[in-house]
């Protein structure tokens, strides 16, 4: 690749977040987005909607958390990915249960639950 042409003097613009930017700029959004204002979010720190979902991903399957400033946080595996997607649904399905539950005991037809013998 060669520096040379008609737009080689045009300063670059090389943006990079270190882990914890990444998880607190997401953290952020997500809290805009609940508010109504994720678009605006964005706009005003000059980001993509395509970043937030890279990094979502990235947190989801654990490689944001514990790294270092200027450590390299890559993309996850095929089985840091499904166990991603699994903990999502886990939770899902958790506070589905949850909510069943809760419902049950205010019509009065939740499951006695057995006392443990001490």
């Amino acid at each position: 690749m060669t520096t040379e042409g008609p737009r080689s003097e045009r300063p670059r613009r090389r943006r990079s977040f270190t882990a914890a930017e990444k998880l607190r700029l997401l953290g952020e959004y997500e809290q805009a987005v609940a508010e109504g204002d994720g678009n605006g979010y964005l706009r005003r720190n000059g980001l993509y909607s395509s970043l937030m979902s890279e990094w979502r991903r990235a947190r989801d399957a654990g490689l944001l958390e514990g790294k270092k400033p200027g450590q390299s946080v890559g993309r996850p595996s095929g089985e840091q990915t499904e166990i991603a997607r699994l903990r999502r649904q886990l939770e899902l399905a958790n506070r589905k249960i949850a909510r069943t539950e809760a419902a049950l005991d205010i019509m009065g037809k939740g499951v006695p639950r057995t006392r443990e013998a001490a």
